[in-house]
């Protein structure tokens, strides 16, 4: 490094305070500097005067006030990604060090919509109990609306599911894209054909998933009369499978869960491949940071299969 470069540059890092830059991440959070101060319960002068100590310490303007609040700068957009990433270095230490030393137990709850099919997600399970053969993981099946309910209301920390929407208490990580294909048994008289037009199914016995249904199909389903006469329900996709097999009704099922039953001629696909709908699978979460070790643990195993996996 030459003499010309500036002190900031060469001595930042033991010059700072570090509470500067997470008043800085509060600032940017909050809005403004007045919300901040508020939510830190602290005076806005004290809080303007850190903003200002930090931008003299990196050289440079990090947020402009604007008729909102508060702008971040392209500097101020550099040093927020630096300041959550170390953020979250900070809040992983106890549970790397607890993994570390051997000495993490506890519970990993996760309730899922029924018939998932993830090989990303089967294997960050069997290689977080290889690394951590004393968590007990426990697994809960329920429809897709449930899975984001226990999730709000804390009784579990881990969901695998679909949303229609977005909840500003759950983090959000797509696990993949999941298809449904409409399937009969192999003695329906559709049997054997491809359906061009889906009205002409109208009349059909159907096998309804209640509220485990996707709403992207529901939507498809009433759009063509599908289901006007029902014959046959079930909560869980499995035992939907099981009546559609079973020649109860014709019914929608996601593709991969029943790869086998078509293989061997026990369920045939209705639709065409470019009508079958489709819709994002997701690792769900709750937002807040303050986790226990354990399952923190399996949130970051699962995120690293799923993110090498869509690298692959």
């Amino acid at each position: 490094m030459s003499e010309d470069t500036p002190l900031t540059d060469r001595m930042f890092a033991s010059r700072v305070d570090w509470n500067l830059m997470r008043t800085f991440v509060d600032i940017v959070r909050a809005g403004g500097i007045g919300a901040a101060a508020r939510q830190l319960n602290k005076q806005q002068p004290s809080i303007s005067a850190a903003l200002k100590r930090l931008e003299d310490h990196v050289g440079a303007t990090l947020l402009r006030r604007s008729a909102t609040g508060v702008e971040m700068t392209a500097a101020g957009k550099a040093m927020m990604a630096l300041c959550e990433d170390m953020l979250e270095s900070a809040r992983m230490v106890p549970h790397q060090i607890a993994q570390a030393t051997r000495r993490v137990e506890g519970v990993v709850r996760i309730q899922i919509v029924s018939a998932i099919v993830s090989e990303a997600f089967d294997e960050a399970i069997a290689s977080f109990h290889r690394r951590n053969p004393d968590i007990h993981i426990e697994i809960r099946v329920s429809p897709w609306r449930k899975v984001l309910d226990a999730l709000e209301r804390g009784e579990v920390e881990v969901g695998i599911g679909y949303d229609s929407s977005v909840r500003g208490g759950l983090v959000y990580e797509p696990l993949f894209v999941e298809r449904q294909q409409l399937y009969c048994s192999r003695n329906h008289p559709y049997c054997g054909y491809r359906i061009g037009q889906l009205r002409e199914l109208a009349g059909e016995g159907f096998v309804l998933t209640g509220e485990d249904e996707i709403e992207t199909v529901t939507h498809l389903r009433r759009r063509y009369g599908l289901g006007a006469r029902v014959t046959g329900q079930a909560e869980d996709m499995n035992e939907a499978r099981r009546l559609i097999a079973c020649g109860v009704g014709i019914g929608f099922l996601p593709v991969p869960a029943v790869r086998s039953e078509v293989e061997r001629g026990a369920l045939w696909p209705l639709l065409h491949a470019d009508f079958e709908p489709s819709y994002d699978i997701f690792l769900l979460a709750r937002a807040e940071p303050e986790r226990d070790t354990a399952t923190q643990l399996f949130i970051d195993e699962v995120f690293r299969r799923i993110r090498a996996s869509a690298r692959s």
